[in-house]
């Protein structure tokens, strides 16, 4: 990036706002401008100079960061990384946050001093700084606000679905991909194929989501456990820090939870679950890559569809970031390039083959 991303960074911890000040300057094409303790400070800072990204805990003295967000959003649509300790009850907050119109979801255990892992410490948080400061913070609402519900029994009506083998629907996001999948899963019709979902998520935050969806989906949505089946009507979310595949045993098909080294700057990797898809699953799935900044999962797309997968590409207009489908569809490895509203209709054709 050509010129320096301008950070103003906000958390009642001064050791965190060290840290992250060091962070952020470390990477030649960010600065941080200033820093605060509280939202009050940050909106005096503000008055001084908008910043181009914020990053803002949630538990903080005088104004926690959700009341803060709320007001910033209406006076000045900053993009902005949440910066959260992701206790059970933080990461209900965080998504909260991300409804409001937060870009990404930074958890602070990642902030370590330790030298073994600062550098992935470096790497999470410089990336979320980038894409947000690539996203088009006042579309990203509207795109949720306009979407089109599908209808309840489309798939249900669909006599073809039965007479098929197992299917899977393997779904790799990044940034602006929590809105992107609640929006997709609460409008996917029962009935559906199992999902696995690879979204770059940290560790802790990955079950409250699920739960969270859960509440709002027609279909199951859990967090992925290992060894578990994978069932129609269920979508499966791999844990935050832990890498997902899906393996074959006889006819059904199942998900295996591993540790590992970060693929493509992340852990968990959608090109480990889209390769491990292409290699058990093959024709029997039905591929998708959403919003997100970066490539990963454009190479495992590609080994989906030429393993005879029907691929999925999320638009432009759609995607909050347009990396990860750019990328993917620049190596040719989408069948179909659809805008987010129009994917959950397109199951019912796209599976029954």
């Amino acid at each position: 990036m050509k010129k320096s991303i301008r950070v103003l960074v906000c958390d009642d911890s001064a050791l965190v706002r060290q840290t992250l000040t060091e962070i952020i300057n470390s990477d030649p094409s960010l600065e941080v401008i200033g820093s605060a303790s509280d939202p009050y400070f940050a909106a005096q800072k503000i008055r001084n100079e908008i910043p181009d990204v914020i990053t803002l805990d949630i538990e903080m003295p005088r104004m926690d960061g959700i009341t803060f967000l709320k007001t910033l959003m209406a006076q000045y649509p900053i993009p902005v990384v949440i910066i959260s300790s992701l206790t059970q009850t933080g990461s209900h907050l965080a998504l909260r946050a991300l409804q409001l119109g937060a870009i990404e979801i930074v958890a602070k255990s990642e902030i370590r001093n330790t030298k073994e892992h600062l550098e992935e410490s470096r790497i999470r948080i410089t990336d979320a700084i980038k894409a947000a400061y690539l996203s088009p913070v006042k579309s990203k609402a509207r795109n949720v606000r306009e979407s089109v519900p599908v209808e309840k029994n489309a798939l249900e009506n669909s006599s073809q679905i039965y007479r098929t083998t197992d299917k899977v629907i393997a779904i790799g996001a990044s940034t602006g991909g929590t809105e992107a999948l609640r929006f997709f899963l609460k409008n996917t019709p029962v009935n559906c194929p199992g999902i696995v979902i690879t979204q770059h998520m940290p560790a802790g935050f990955t079950k409250s989501f699920a739960e969270q969806l859960n509440t709002i989906c027609q279909i199951t949505v859990k967090e992925a456990s290992d060894g578990e089946k994978i069932m129609r009507s269920h979508a499966y979310i791999a844990p935050g820090g832990k890498h997902m595949e899906v393996y074959r045993s006889g006819a059904k098909y199942f998900i295996r939870v591993r540790d590992g080294e970060l693929v493509n700057r992340h852990k968990p990797s959608v090109d480990v679950l889209f390769s491990s898809v292409a290699k058990h699953v093959g024709q029997n799935a039905l591929g998708i890559i959403m919003t997100g900044m970066g490539k990963d999962g454009a190479e495992g797309l590609l080994c989906m569809k030429t393993a005879g997968a029907k691929t999925i590409a999320q638009d432009e207009k759609s995607s909050v970031v347009f990396g990860m489908p750019k990328e993917a569809i620049k190596l040719g490895a989408a069948d179909y390039v659809l805008s987010l509203q129009d994917m959950p209709n397109r199951i019912t054709t796209l599976m029954t083959f």
